[in-house]
Protein backbone atom coordinates (compact mmCIF):
# COMPACT_ATOMS: atom_id res chain seq x y z
CA UNK A 1 0.00 0.00 0.00
CA UNK A 2 1.45 3.35 -1.07
CA UNK A 3 0.78 6.34 1.17
CA UNK A 4 1.13 9.95 0.07
CA UNK A 5 1.29 12.73 2.64
CA UNK A 6 0.94 16.32 1.41
CA UNK A 7 2.60 18.68 3.87
CA UNK A 8 1.91 22.41 4.09
CA UNK A 9 4.24 24.64 6.15
CA UNK A 10 2.17 27.60 7.37
CA UNK A 11 2.74 30.92 9.08
CA UNK A 12 -0.49 32.85 9.68
CA UNK A 13 -2.32 31.21 6.77
CA UNK A 14 -5.75 30.86 8.44
CA UNK A 15 -7.36 32.97 5.71
CA UNK A 16 -5.90 31.17 2.68
CA UNK A 17 -5.53 27.64 4.08
CA UNK A 18 -9.15 26.52 3.48
CA UNK A 19 -8.92 27.27 -0.24
CA UNK A 20 -5.55 25.50 -0.43
CA UNK A 21 -6.93 22.40 1.30
CA UNK A 22 -10.02 22.37 -0.89
CA UNK A 23 -7.82 22.34 -4.02
CA UNK A 24 -5.72 19.37 -2.90
CA UNK A 25 -6.47 16.01 -4.52
CA UNK A 26 -8.14 13.28 -2.48
CA UNK A 27 -7.08 10.59 -4.93
CA UNK A 28 -3.85 10.27 -6.89
CA UNK A 29 -3.10 7.61 -9.48
CA UNK A 30 -0.67 5.01 -8.19
CA UNK A 31 -1.33 5.97 -4.57
CA UNK A 32 -3.63 4.09 -2.20
CA UNK A 33 -3.86 6.59 0.67
CA UNK A 34 -3.68 10.41 0.57
CA UNK A 35 -3.31 12.34 3.82
CA UNK A 36 -2.67 15.99 4.69
CA UNK A 37 -0.18 17.43 7.16
CA UNK A 38 -0.06 21.07 8.30
CA UNK A 39 3.00 22.48 10.05
CA UNK A 40 1.98 25.55 12.06
CA UNK A 41 5.22 27.51 12.41
CA UNK A 42 4.26 29.70 15.37
CA UNK A 43 1.13 31.26 13.83
CA UNK A 44 -0.89 33.74 15.84
CA UNK A 45 -4.07 33.68 13.76
CA UNK A 46 -5.38 30.21 14.63
CA UNK A 47 -3.94 28.38 11.61
CA UNK A 48 -3.72 25.07 13.50
CA UNK A 49 -7.37 25.32 14.58
CA UNK A 50 -8.47 26.01 11.01
CA UNK A 51 -6.49 22.98 9.84
CA UNK A 52 -8.24 20.72 12.34
CA UNK A 53 -11.64 22.15 11.47
CA UNK A 54 -11.02 21.24 7.84
CA UNK A 55 -10.20 17.65 8.75
CA UNK A 56 -6.43 17.71 8.27
CA UNK A 57 -5.09 14.30 9.29
CA UNK A 58 -1.91 15.52 11.03
CA UNK A 59 -1.00 18.87 12.59
CA UNK A 60 2.46 19.81 13.90
CA UNK A 61 2.70 23.04 15.90
CA UNK A 62 5.79 25.07 16.76
CA UNK A 63 5.46 27.19 19.90
CA UNK A 64 7.26 30.05 18.13
CA UNK A 65 8.30 30.85 14.57
CA UNK A 66 11.36 28.77 13.65
CA UNK A 67 11.58 29.42 9.92
CA UNK A 68 10.70 27.58 6.73
CA UNK A 69 13.63 25.15 6.89
CA UNK A 70 12.71 24.01 10.42
CA UNK A 71 9.04 23.69 9.42
CA UNK A 72 10.01 21.56 6.44
CA UNK A 73 12.17 19.30 8.63
CA UNK A 74 9.38 18.91 11.20
CA UNK A 75 6.93 18.00 8.46
CA UNK A 76 9.21 15.40 6.87
CA UNK A 77 9.95 13.79 10.25
CA UNK A 78 6.24 13.54 11.05
CA UNK A 79 5.36 12.27 7.57
CA UNK A 80 7.99 9.53 7.81
CA UNK A 81 6.76 8.58 11.27
CA UNK A 82 3.22 8.27 9.86
CA UNK A 83 4.46 5.84 7.20
CA UNK A 84 4.56 8.10 4.14
CA UNK A 85 6.04 6.52 1.01
CA UNK A 86 5.90 9.83 -0.88
CA UNK A 87 5.96 13.33 0.62
CA UNK A 88 4.78 16.39 -1.31
CA UNK A 89 5.56 19.87 -0.05
CA UNK A 90 3.33 22.78 -1.06
CA UNK A 91 2.52 26.28 0.21
CA UNK A 92 -0.44 27.40 2.28
CA UNK A 93 -0.97 30.62 0.32
CA UNK A 94 -2.42 28.92 -2.76
CA UNK A 95 0.51 29.73 -5.05
CA UNK A 96 0.59 26.22 -6.53
CA UNK A 97 -2.10 24.29 -8.39
CA UNK A 98 -3.20 21.32 -6.27
CA UNK A 99 -4.14 19.25 -9.31
CA UNK A 100 -0.47 19.21 -10.39
CA UNK A 101 0.45 17.04 -7.40
CA UNK A 102 -0.35 13.98 -9.49
CA UNK A 103 2.36 15.02 -11.97
CA UNK A 104 4.86 15.46 -9.13
CA UNK A 105 4.13 12.06 -7.65
CA UNK A 106 4.09 10.06 -10.91
CA UNK A 107 7.90 9.78 -11.47
CA UNK A 108 8.41 8.57 -7.89
CA UNK A 109 5.59 6.02 -8.09
CA UNK A 110 7.07 4.79 -11.37
CA UNK A 111 10.49 4.45 -9.64
CA UNK A 112 12.10 6.93 -12.05
CA UNK A 113 12.98 9.60 -9.51
CA UNK A 114 13.91 10.17 -5.88
CA UNK A 115 13.01 13.88 -5.92
CA UNK A 116 10.67 15.74 -8.27
CA UNK A 117 10.78 19.54 -8.55
CA UNK A 118 7.83 21.58 -9.82
CA UNK A 119 9.12 23.94 -12.51
CA UNK A 120 7.15 27.19 -12.42
CA UNK A 121 8.47 28.34 -15.79
CA UNK A 122 10.39 31.22 -14.27
CA UNK A 123 11.61 32.63 -17.60
CA UNK A 124 8.12 33.50 -18.84
CA UNK A 125 5.92 33.31 -15.74
CA UNK A 126 3.62 36.34 -15.77
CA UNK A 127 3.24 36.18 -11.98
CA UNK A 128 6.93 36.98 -11.43
CA UNK A 129 8.51 40.41 -11.73
CA UNK A 130 11.51 40.93 -14.02
CA UNK A 131 14.02 41.15 -11.12
CA UNK A 132 12.58 37.98 -9.58
CA UNK A 133 12.85 36.14 -12.89
CA UNK A 134 16.49 37.15 -13.25
CA UNK A 135 17.25 36.22 -9.65
CA UNK A 136 15.62 32.81 -10.03
CA UNK A 137 17.49 32.05 -13.27
CA UNK A 138 20.88 33.02 -11.84
CA UNK A 139 20.26 31.10 -8.62
CA UNK A 140 19.15 27.99 -10.47
CA UNK A 141 22.23 28.13 -12.71
CA UNK A 142 24.52 28.31 -9.68
CA UNK A 143 22.74 25.43 -7.93
CA UNK A 144 22.99 23.32 -11.09
CA UNK A 145 26.74 23.79 -11.08
CA UNK A 146 27.10 22.98 -7.38
CA UNK A 147 24.73 20.00 -7.42
CA UNK A 148 25.91 18.59 -10.73
CA UNK A 149 22.35 18.18 -11.96
CA UNK A 150 19.91 19.99 -14.24
CA UNK A 151 17.18 21.81 -12.30
CA UNK A 152 15.59 24.79 -14.04
CA UNK A 153 13.77 26.08 -10.92
CA UNK A 154 16.01 25.29 -7.95
CA UNK A 155 14.14 27.32 -5.33
CA UNK A 156 10.68 25.98 -6.10
CA UNK A 157 9.06 24.77 -2.87
CA UNK A 158 6.57 22.61 -4.80
CA UNK A 159 8.32 19.25 -4.77
CA UNK A 160 7.87 15.55 -4.06
CA UNK A 161 10.33 13.33 -2.19
CA UNK A 162 10.43 9.56 -1.90
CA UNK A 163 10.67 7.94 1.52
CA UNK A 164 14.22 6.74 0.87
CA UNK A 165 15.39 10.19 -0.23
CA UNK A 166 13.72 11.88 2.74
CA UNK A 167 15.58 9.58 5.11
CA UNK A 168 18.94 10.42 3.49
CA UNK A 169 18.52 14.20 3.26
CA UNK A 170 19.65 16.21 6.30
CA UNK A 171 18.69 19.88 6.14
CA UNK A 172 21.26 21.96 8.02
CA UNK A 173 20.40 25.51 6.97
CA UNK A 174 18.14 27.75 9.05
CA UNK A 175 16.95 29.84 6.10
CA UNK A 176 15.66 27.84 3.14
CA UNK A 177 15.82 24.12 2.56
CA UNK A 178 15.39 24.24 -1.24
CA UNK A 179 18.98 24.81 -2.41
CA UNK A 180 20.55 22.85 0.46
CA UNK A 181 18.35 19.88 -0.36
CA UNK A 182 19.21 19.89 -4.07
CA UNK A 183 22.96 20.21 -3.53
CA UNK A 184 22.85 17.30 -1.09
CA UNK A 185 20.73 15.20 -3.45
CA UNK A 186 23.03 15.91 -6.39
CA UNK A 187 26.16 15.01 -4.43
CA UNK A 188 24.49 11.82 -3.16
CA UNK A 189 23.67 10.81 -6.77
CA UNK A 190 19.90 10.83 -6.31
CA UNK A 191 17.66 10.89 -9.37
CA UNK A 192 16.11 14.37 -9.70
CA UNK A 193 13.32 15.05 -12.19
CA UNK A 194 11.65 18.35 -13.10
CA UNK A 195 8.02 18.63 -14.21
CA UNK A 196 6.15 21.79 -15.30
CA UNK A 197 3.55 23.09 -12.85
CA UNK A 198 1.05 25.94 -12.80
CA UNK A 199 1.07 28.83 -10.37
CA UNK A 200 -1.37 31.47 -9.11
CA UNK A 201 -0.64 35.08 -8.31
CA UNK A 202 -0.05 35.75 -4.61
CA UNK A 203 -0.71 39.36 -3.63
CA UNK A 204 0.71 39.40 -0.11
CA UNK A 205 4.47 39.92 0.36
CA UNK A 206 6.66 36.90 0.95
CA UNK A 207 7.13 35.83 4.56
CA UNK A 208 10.32 33.98 3.67
CA UNK A 209 12.45 37.07 3.13
CA UNK A 210 12.00 40.80 3.71
CA UNK A 211 14.00 42.05 0.73
CA UNK A 212 15.66 40.76 -2.41
CA UNK A 213 19.22 41.63 -1.21
CA UNK A 214 18.60 39.71 2.02
CA UNK A 215 17.26 36.73 0.08
CA UNK A 216 20.29 36.73 -2.24
CA UNK A 217 22.68 36.97 0.72
CA UNK A 218 21.06 34.18 2.71
CA UNK A 219 20.74 31.89 -0.31
CA UNK A 220 24.37 32.54 -1.22
CA UNK A 221 25.48 31.61 2.29
CA UNK A 222 23.45 28.40 2.09
CA UNK A 223 25.07 27.48 -1.24
CA UNK A 224 28.59 28.14 0.03
CA UNK A 225 28.01 26.12 3.21
CA UNK A 226 26.59 23.17 1.28
CA UNK A 227 29.40 23.24 -1.30
CA UNK A 228 32.18 23.41 1.29
CA UNK A 229 30.54 20.60 3.26
CA UNK A 230 30.40 18.21 0.30
CA UNK A 231 33.37 19.40 -1.81
CA UNK A 232 35.91 20.67 0.74
CA UNK A 233 38.99 19.76 -1.28
CA UNK A 234 37.83 21.73 -4.30
CA UNK A 235 36.75 24.67 -2.15
CA UNK A 236 39.74 24.96 0.17
CA UNK A 237 42.59 23.54 -1.89
CA UNK A 238 41.47 25.59 -4.87
CA UNK A 239 41.30 28.74 -2.75
CA UNK A 240 44.65 27.99 -1.12
CA UNK A 241 46.30 27.40 -4.49
CA UNK A 242 44.95 30.70 -5.79
CA UNK A 243 46.31 32.57 -2.75
CA UNK A 244 49.70 30.87 -3.16
CA UNK A 245 49.85 31.78 -6.85
CA UNK A 246 49.13 35.41 -5.98
CA UNK A 247 51.89 35.19 -3.38
CA UNK A 248 54.38 34.13 -6.04
CA UNK A 249 53.97 37.41 -7.90
CA UNK A 250 55.63 39.69 -5.30
CA UNK A 251 58.33 37.04 -4.74
CA UNK A 252 59.11 36.99 -8.46
CA UNK A 253 59.14 40.78 -8.38
CA UNK A 254 61.71 40.72 -5.57
CA UNK A 255 63.85 38.18 -7.41
CA UNK A 256 63.79 40.35 -10.52
CA UNK A 257 65.12 43.36 -8.66
CA UNK A 258 67.57 41.21 -6.66
CA UNK A 259 69.13 39.83 -9.81
CA UNK A 260 69.57 43.43 -10.97
CA UNK A 261 71.33 44.25 -7.70
CA UNK A 262 68.48 46.26 -6.24
CA UNK A 263 66.94 43.67 -3.88
CA UNK A 264 67.50 45.64 -0.71
CA UNK A 265 64.80 48.17 -1.48
CA UNK A 266 62.14 45.58 -2.26
CA UNK A 267 62.21 43.31 0.79
CA UNK A 268 58.54 44.15 1.43
CA UNK A 269 57.61 42.21 -1.72
CA UNK A 270 59.38 39.17 -0.32
CA UNK A 271 57.58 39.53 3.01
CA UNK A 272 54.15 39.91 1.43
CA UNK A 273 54.74 37.03 -0.98
CA UNK A 274 55.98 34.75 1.80
CA UNK A 275 52.96 35.58 3.95
CA UNK A 276 50.61 34.75 1.08
CA UNK A 277 52.39 31.47 0.41
CA UNK A 278 52.05 30.47 4.07
CA UNK A 279 48.38 31.50 4.10
CA UNK A 280 47.67 29.53 0.92
CA UNK A 281 49.36 26.45 2.37
CA UNK A 282 47.33 26.71 5.58
CA UNK A 283 44.07 27.03 3.62
CA UNK A 284 44.99 23.95 1.57
CA UNK A 285 45.73 22.00 4.75
CA UNK A 286 42.32 23.09 6.09
CA UNK A 287 40.82 21.55 2.96
CA UNK A 288 42.50 18.21 3.68
CA UNK A 289 41.20 18.25 7.24
CA UNK A 290 37.73 19.26 6.02
CA UNK A 291 37.80 16.36 3.54
CA UNK A 292 38.41 13.93 6.39
CA UNK A 293 35.50 15.54 8.28
CA UNK A 294 33.33 15.17 5.16
CA UNK A 295 34.21 11.47 4.94
CA UNK A 296 33.22 11.11 8.58
CA UNK A 297 29.99 12.95 7.85
CA UNK A 298 29.10 10.46 5.11
CA UNK A 299 29.46 7.58 7.54
CA UNK A 300 27.37 9.40 10.15
CA UNK A 301 24.64 10.16 7.61
CA UNK A 302 24.53 6.52 6.49
CA UNK A 303 24.19 5.39 10.10
CA UNK A 304 21.53 8.06 10.69
CA UNK A 305 19.54 6.84 7.68
CA UNK A 306 19.69 3.25 8.96
CA UNK A 307 18.64 4.37 12.43
CA UNK A 308 15.67 6.23 10.98
CA UNK A 309 14.57 3.17 9.04
CA UNK A 310 14.74 1.04 12.17
CA UNK A 311 12.84 3.65 14.22
CA UNK A 312 10.03 3.91 11.67
CA UNK A 313 9.85 0.12 11.28
CA UNK A 314 9.63 -0.27 15.06
CA UNK A 315 6.96 2.43 15.28
CA UNK A 316 4.94 0.71 12.54
CA UNK A 317 5.19 -2.65 14.30
CA UNK A 318 4.10 -1.13 17.60
CA UNK A 319 1.18 0.55 15.84
CA UNK A 320 0.02 -2.74 14.34
CA UNK A 321 0.33 -4.46 17.72
CA UNK A 322 -1.73 -1.71 19.37
CA UNK A 323 -4.42 -2.03 16.70
CA UNK A 324 -4.50 -5.80 17.19
CA UNK A 325 -4.92 -5.41 20.95
CA UNK A 326 -7.78 -2.91 20.65
CA UNK A 327 -9.59 -4.79 17.87
CA UNK A 328 -12.68 -6.71 19.04
CA UNK A 329 -12.11 -10.44 19.40
CA UNK A 330 -13.71 -12.59 16.72
CA UNK A 331 -16.34 -15.02 18.01
CA UNK A 332 -15.23 -18.61 18.15
CA UNK A 333 -17.53 -21.19 16.57
CA UNK A 334 -17.82 -24.69 17.92
CA UNK A 335 -17.66 -27.47 15.42
CA UNK A 336 -20.95 -29.19 14.88
CA UNK A 337 -21.23 -32.37 16.85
Amino acid sequence: MTKLIIQIPCLNEAETLPATLAALPRRVEGVDVVEFLVIDDGSTDGTAQVARQWGVHHVVSHRRNRGLAAAFRSGVDRALAEGADVIVNTDGDGQYEGADIAALVAPIVAARADIVIGDRGVADNAHFSVPKRLMQKVGSAVVQGLAGTHVSDAVSGFRAVSREAAQRINITTEFSYTTDMLIQAGRKKMAIVTVPVRTHRVERPSRLFKSIPRFITQTGITMVRAFTAYKPLRAFVGTGSLIAMVGLLPILRFLWFWMRGDGGGHVQSLVIGGALLVLGTLVAIMGMVADLVAANRKLIEENLARTRRLEYMLAAMQGREAEAETAPAKPRHRDAA
